[in-house]
């Protein structure tokens, strides 16, 4: 059963993978491959059950995280407020443009997170990039720059945030040591898209009215646009400050969002201007994205519930190789691993295997780098290719096709400088 449970698991990732060609959304074989592994799970290992709830919990924080971080980005969206930055983007030159993109939302993800600020910088790229192949480029690059943002906080993604909450890594630390090898890993690809990528974007049509004949007025666009992205920035103050989950700052953002809505859209009569209303707007968000989460992140929860992720952790750290070489390793096949099983399993298992190591070691800040930006190798390894993903209807093997392989060179180039960094540092001390 032990093994028979990795192979159904390999086999859901191949049907996921291969969506277009069995023609079965990715979001069903998703809820199929949890429930199915949970059960021979459990019929394996009956005391695991409990597990279930408790993994269902952690699961759901970053459910309705997500849920709340897209609804306030469409909210926002459909009042028009992405016009205050988009406006002020001129240039169409794919080259530029994908810098501007790519280093804004690199350093956003360090102060808001991965996944908000992907979700955030998708709706921006709408604005921008009206032909589909474009848009899924720069979407694919939103990635790479969100992950790799978010390596380098303590707050800009889950594994990041594990490691500081559990007092391995200070956020000054992390910061000075993960900082320039992140930024490598993100201006590798874009100097090699760089020397090929030509031309100009087809920016979409601008239009004055959201819909009908009902014409948003500017203040009521700058309110919504202010208060929405100031839900956003709230949640790592709202984290900071009571210690309570992210996903709480954020359903609370939205609530205040939609407090101030329903008195913006009390002008309207009837049903005319109704679709401006929050209520509404949920039925454009794309549940089946998070249900496609939902069921991904519950399969790899089970594998680590029943030992098969333990496992792999004894087997890495019964490598034959000498400090420091040997734990440089070991981080780097847990990045690449990251690209396809969810990477806080993995981050919670080497916090639990490596407790000996003090707080700052090399290990832990090259864990924060090699967990955060791993996952961008494949489009399904991290909760920010995932959400976008779902938005921009991004194909699997497309991604593994043009994106992969940049974020892979971005990735090794990244894991490089860091040693090479550390190497000069402990030479040097």
């Amino acid at each position: 059963m032990f093994t028979l449970m990795i192979v159904i698991f390999v086999a859901g990732y191949i049907f996921i993978a291969m969506e277009h060609v069995i023609d079965v959304n990715k979001s069903a074989t998703a809820l199929l491959l949890g429930v199915i592994v949970w059960t021979l799970g459990v019929g394996y290992m009956p005391e695991v059950r409990g597990d279930l709830v408790h993994h269902l919990g952690e699961v759901s924080e970053i459910l309705f995280f997500l849920l709340g971080a897209m609804t306030i980005v469409e909210t926002v969206d459909l009042y028009g407020g992405f016009r205050i930055i988009t406006d002020r983007i001129g240039t169409t030159n794919k080259t530029f443009l994908l810098w501007i993109v790519s280093l804004l939302t690199f350093f956003m993800s360090a102060v808001l997170d991965n996944l908000t600020t992907s979700i955030l910088m998708v709706a921006l790229l709408r604005k921008l990039a009206s032909n589909r192949e474009e848009r899924w480029f720069f979407a694919g690059v939103i990635i790479l720059a969100a992950n790799s943002g978010g390596a380098w906080s303590p707050i800009g993604d889950v594994t990041t945030i594990m490691l500081w909450i559990s007092g391995k890594v200070s956020a000054g630390h992390i910061i000075g040591s993960t900082f320039l090898a992140s930024l490598v890993s993100l201006v590798v690809p874009l100097l090699i898209l760089s020397f090929w990528m030509r031309g100009e974007v087809s920016r979409p049509v601008t239009v004055s009215e959201v819909g009908g004949h009902v014409v948003v007025r500017p203040w009521e666009r700058s309110l919504v646009f202010c208060v929405g992205i100031g839900a956003l920035l709230f949640v790592p103050i709202f984290k900071t400050v009571t210690h309570l989950p992210p996903y709480l700052g954020m359903l609370g953002g939205l609530g205040v969002l939609w407090v101030v809505t329903e008195f913006l859209t009390g002008r309207y009569v009837g049903r005319e201007g109704s679709f401006l209303r929050i209520g509404d707007v949920l039925g454009r968000i794309d549940l089946s994205s998070i249900l496609f989460f939902l069921g991904i992140l519950m399969a790899v929860n089970a594998l680590s519930s029943c030992g098969q992720l333990s496992a792999l952790s004894s087997l890495l750290d019964g490598i034959p190789f000498v400090e420091p070489a040997k734990y440089y390793f070991i981080t780097s096949v847990i990045g690449l691993l990251s690209s396809i099983v969810d990477n806080v399993p993995l981050v919670a298992g080497a916090l639990k295997m490596y407790s000996e190591f003090p707080v700052d070691h090399y290990f832990w800040t090259f864990l924060a780098y090699t967990a955060g930006t791993g996952g961008s190798i494949l489009i399904i390894g991290s909760a920010a290719g995932v959400a976008v993903m779902g938005m921009e209807k991004i194909d699997f093997v497309w991604y593994l096709k043009k994106i992969s392989l940049l974020a892979l060179a971005g990735y090794l180039a990244g894991c490089g400088v860091y040693i090479l960094q550390e190497t000069l540092l402990a030479a040097y001390i």
